[in-house]
């Protein structure tokens, strides 16, 4: 899983060090790189495995071939992905558009939300952190354990 938050300086060259662990979960699933594209809900890159973004394109798949929303979905998303693969020292090269998206010019926060991860400007992630964690405080009934779940825990 992609967990915690890590924060990395972009040099002169648009490249920044993955974290390790992020790297060694992609490793595992065998990827040598990710997927990003611009969030159409934040000023952020969403980043996944291959394997996720081919469940995202499947999913936009089943939508008619012929209505609109199909469209907006594969432009918005599968037009914009990037494969960001890993250099020998386990840094990628992100490219222009992607950090204008997302405000980046010097430090990038790597935002782990278990299956994917966020790329953030580390001050605009503080912001949204903080709304973030009071919309979690007042919907924390919405989390639920299952009986199963409960039953492997104990």
């Amino acid at each position: 899983m992609f967990l915690s938050s890590y924060e990395n300086k972009l040099d002169k060259k648009g490249r920044v060090s993955v974290p390790a662990n992020f790297r060694s979960h992609l490793s595992s699933l065998g990827y040598n790189g990710f997927i990003s594209y611009p969030s159409f809900s934040h000023l952020a890159l969403e980043c996944c495995a291959q394997d996720r973004i081919e469940k995202l394109s499947n999913t936009i798949d089943t939508l008619n071939p012929f209505e609109d929303k199909r469209d907006y979905f594969a432009t918005s998303v599968l037009s914009e992905s990037i494969s960001l693969q890993f250099d020998g020292e386990g840094r990628v090269s992100i490219p222009h558009k992607l950090l204008n998206h997302a405000k980046i010019k010097n430090n990038i926060l790597f935002v782990g939300l278990g299956k994917t991860f966020q790329i953030w400007e580390p001050k605009l992630f503080g912001k949204f952190k903080i709304v973030a964690r009071k919309k979690a405080h007042q919907n924390r009934s919405n989390l639920k354990w299952d009986n199963k779940q409960k039953r492997e825990e104990e």
